[in-house]
């Protein structure tokens, strides 16, 4: 934390809050003197004098707690930016409170000597400068530990804002770490079934490469950014099954159900995809009658909305049981964006196949 100017340092002493609090203290300094004074019964007075007395003390008073202030205003004004040792700080604010007292006492005594001079008392003046010292060393380090404190409570808001910093740069590291994981894998297999459809099936070659082009359109631009829609998500599996679907002919069909007011939907990028190739190369792949692949999106009753992608092929026999690389790394991207508001389930379908559903919070709706 930089530290402030001398001229800062003057104003953080000499402004005009605390020049409210010294009067205001002065005068309940006075307030209180006055009620001693009231009591002594041996010295009886009007009320009259009695007023009169307390608006020259509290003018006395007041007098000696500028003094102090301003004394204390020079010398934190003189250690701004200094780095003087812890004694020499201290002595400093110890004289500037003494050389503080001293200066007010001496104005007390020519003021309340203008109007009938009187006679100087050494006992009054060391007195009166003991009890300033002592009133103005007990305020300075209320001042001083009422500064550490708050310098404390910023130092400690600016490391919590840091954290914060860092935990969302670990949390993005993540995520692309976790991309760079998908993207691979995901790119390499789609191309891998569209070499496949253009060997088995060369007259729909022109077919495959439009279809292929217009997977990639929907892809490449979502494949560096952390998030995706729900609208995103389905456009980009469309095209894929609409490529796997050139190669499968009538082994594969599909449905996609979602309602147009969720299609807004925050969701990381790949998820969806990433479900419906682990439906195909696990559930309906191995079969030689193929199947069929439904994606369902429905509001869910705390607010949020889950997303099924169900199959109809060989179930749980011989997948992995959703300890893939991709599911893995799919649960890992929706903890790290929703923590534990979001998850993954894979359960079985009836009468076979895997239903793989996600569910996401209301937050990923806002």
């Amino acid at each position: 934390m930089e530290e402030p100017s001398p001229l800062h340092a003057f104003r953080r002493v000499c402004n005009l809050r605390m020049l409210a609090g010294v009067y205001y203290f002065c005068l309940l300094y006075a307030i209180s003197r006055s009620l001693t004074w009231a009591g002594n019964n041996n010295n009886p007075r009007t009320l009259g004098d009695a007023l009169f007395d307390l608006v020259r003390f509290s003018r006395q008073c007041l007098l000696t707690g500028l003094s102090l202030m301003l004394a204390v205003a020079l010398a934190e004004a003189l250690l701004a930016r200094r780095r003087w040792r812890l004694p020499a700080q201290l002595a400093s604010r110890a004289l500037a409170v003494g050389l503080g007292a001293a200066l007010g006492t001496w104005l007390r005594y020519v003021v309340g000597s203008l109007g009938s001079p009187m006679p100087f008392k050494p006992s009054w003046a060391v007195s009166t400068m003991a009890v300033w010292m002592l009133l103005g060393g007990m305020a300075y380090a209320l001042l001083l530990v009422s500064r550490a404190q708050r310098r404390g409570h910023e130092q400690l808001a600016q490391l919590f804002r840091e954290r914060e910093a860092l935990r969302t740069q670990q949390t993005e590291a993540q995520l692309s770490a976790l991309n760079a994981q998908i993207e691979p894998h995901f790119l390499f297999n789609t191309l891998a079934n569209v070499k496949r459809l253009y060997e088995t099936r060369p007259e729909r070659g022109r077919d495959m490469l439009v279809a292929l082009i217009a997977y990639l359109r929907a892809a490449l631009p979502g494949m560096r950014r952390h998030e995706s829609t729900l609208a995103d998500e389905l456009e980009l599996v469309r095209h894929y099954l609409a490529i796997l679907q050139m190669r499968m002919g009538e082994r594969l069909s599909f449905d996609i159900t979602a309602p147009a007011e969720l299609l807004s939907a925050q969701l990381p990028t790949l998820v969806l995809p990433t479900l419906v190739e682990n439906a195909i190369k696990h559930g309906l792949s191995p079969l030689p009658e193929g199947g069929r692949i439904e994606i369902r999106a429905a509001s869910a009753e705390d607010g949020g909305l889950t997303v099924e992608v169900a199959d109809n092929g060989q179930g749980f026999g011989a997948a992995s049981g959703g300890a893939g690389v991709g599911l893995a790394n799919t649960r890992a991207r929706l903890a790290a964006r929703f923590g534990d508001g979001a998850a993954l389930e894979l359960e079985a379908a009836q009468p076979r196949g895997v239903v793989a559903r996600v569910r996401l919070p209301a937050e990923a709706l806002a």
